[in-house]
């Protein structure tokens, strides 16, 4: 029997990091401070994303993050609030507790992902 289960950790990470909507990330789209981060897997990614969002798959996300590594991108430490956004808002929500863990600041998720953007008319690419 598992310890703790997914939904276990999904509530956990729901109670400590920032959750915003749709309609609050589709305002902050577009703003120089502001870098979309999609956690989704490649695969997932070829079928469309969030215009101008980067691209850090959440297996490899602490390597992406951490300026010590040579994975490391970076637009993701300019000190910039990063909204980070998965399929529908479970994997980006354990992404933001995980880079809150790192000390990252400045970190919410997308609740409803990236199916709620595009339902809701988010700009799109790819």
């Amino acid at each position: 029997m598992l310890k703790k289960g997914a939904n276990d950790l999904l509530a956990e990470a729901n109670a400590q990091i920032e959750t915003i909507n749709i309609e609050e990330a589709l305002g902050l789209h577009g703003q120089a401070d502001v870098v979309f981060v999609d956690v989704r897997e490649q695969v997932e990614r070829a079928n469309g994303f969030v215009a101008g969002s980067v691209h850090a798959p959440r297996g490899m996300l602490e390597f992406m993050f951490d300026p010590e590594t040579p994975m490391h991108i970076a637009e993701l430490s300019a000190g910039k609030r990063m909204v980070l956004y998965c399929g529908s808002g479970g994997r980006s929500a354990l992404a933001a507790r995980t880079l809150a863990d790192m000390g990252i600041e400045n970190v919410c998720h997308v609740a409803g992902g990236f199916a709620g953007w595009v339902q809701n008319g988010g700009p799109t690419e790819g």
